[in-house]
């Protein structure tokens, strides 16, 4: 069990431990057609290339010969050729050419799924995708436009970094916002969830008489998580929404990278190209209100959460929505022991610990 979760996760915060399902590798315009690149991936070596046909490929990096690197080597047509004895892999990993022998032989390298969407590279870290790729629940069905923002190290587990989005008390302590948020969850399936905001008030405050004008209901914040490991920011007045991805992969020893993506509609035109560069300027700007302020806090915390309250309900939540999804060992991408297949509350009811239920605890609270 993951200690620094809490006594009852055996997924959340694991250092080792990430969620099978869609990760961001790198950007697209990062890799040319003909163009291969290391990847690092979750503690596995990887080659990605981009054939000729202009498709993204990811195979295991080390030629099956004698253990070269095959980003050392070169694209050829719709494969890939080792640099050291020029051994030639289709996208499917297959050898399928040995020079000096005049032939294929029956060598392979794992392949793995890999597509392009919001300008980023995923790969998927099984055999066949179960799901699908991380999107904004508004724009499921949308072409968009997209910029990039930071591009960022925390000394942290991507799965506590992610919860910073729900924390609703923290928007009170830290930002000063003058309304309590109280999230409603949605699961969209067994890999995505989402947060979204149930409240309206603050008109003892100047800001927000200036803005609840345009908004319809209750202010549209909403938050939907993919694998544990990506985020996407809905947020704005009725007329206008602004959209935010935070895509996050684990790194050695329970650390993160991440991209930050903006993202809007595409609009038709020279004007609608013109208007979408403003929007996501904006948005940019609207993100990094959000992010300042709380930043350094994770490049310190020992996240241990032992007495959770009512108002950490949704944080409670994300963390048992990770449990119940697939777990995969760092460096290998073998599924661990713990399958997490059984219900969160049937572990909760059977973990001999002394961590009291979470619901028992807002009670008390």
């Amino acid at each position: 069990m993951s200690s620094k979760a809490g006594t009852w996760t055996e997924t959340f915060n694991h250092p080792d431990r990430f969620i099978q399902g869609w990760h961001w590798a790198l950007r697209s315009r990062d890799l040319k057609v003909g163009q291969v690149k290391p990847v690092q991936l979750l503690g596995r070596e990887l080659a990605i290339y981009r054939n000729q046909d202009g498709q993204v490929v990811a195979l295991d990096a080390y030629c099956p010969h004698m253990g070269a690197h095959l980003a050392e080597g070169k694209v050829d047509g719709t494969g890939i050729r080792c640099f050291f004895h020029n051994w030639k892999f289709d996208s499917q990993g297959h050898c399928v050419d040995v020079p000096c022998l005049g032939k294929m032989i029956p060598a392979k390298l794992s392949s793995w799924p890999a597509v392009e969407h919001y300008g980023l590279i995923w790969v998927w870290t099984g055999e066949t995708p179960q799901q699908s790729l991380p999107f904004v629940p508004e724009l499921e069905h949308t072409h968009c436009d997209v910029m990039f923002g930071s591009h960022f190290f925390k000394n942290c587990h991507p799965n506590v970094l992610l919860i910073n989005a729900i924390d609703a008390q923290h928007f009170n302590t830290v930002h000063n916002f003058p309304i309590q948020i109280v999230f409603r969850t949605e699961t969209l399936h067994r890999n995505a969830i989402t947060f979204s905001n149930t409240t309206r008030g603050g008109d003892e405050s100047w800001l927000m008489r200036l803005i609840l004008p345009f908004y319809k209901n209750e202010g549209t914040y909403s938050m939907c998580y993919w694998y544990g490991s990506t985020g996407t920011v809905t947020l704005g007045p009725d007329f206008l929404h602004f959209y935010i991805m935070f895509t996050l992969r684990l790194l050695e020893g329970g650390k993160t990278e991440g991209q930050t993506v903006l993202i809007t509609k595409k609009r038709p035109g020279l004007l609608g190209w013109l208007l979408n560069r403003l929007i996501l300027f904006v948005t940019q700007l609207v993100g990094n209100y959000f992010a300042k302020g709380d930043t350094q806090v994770f490049q310190t915390i020992k996240f241990n959460l032992k007495t959770p309250t009512k108002a950490d309900q949704s944080i409670v939540q994300f963390m048992q929505h990770v449990e119940q999804q697939q777990p995969l060992a760092w460096g290998t991408w073998e599924p661990t022991s713990e399958l997490a297949q059984a219900p969160v509350t049937e572990k909760l009811q059977t973990n001999s610990g002394t961590q009291p239920e979470p619901e028992r605890v807002w009670e008390a609270v």
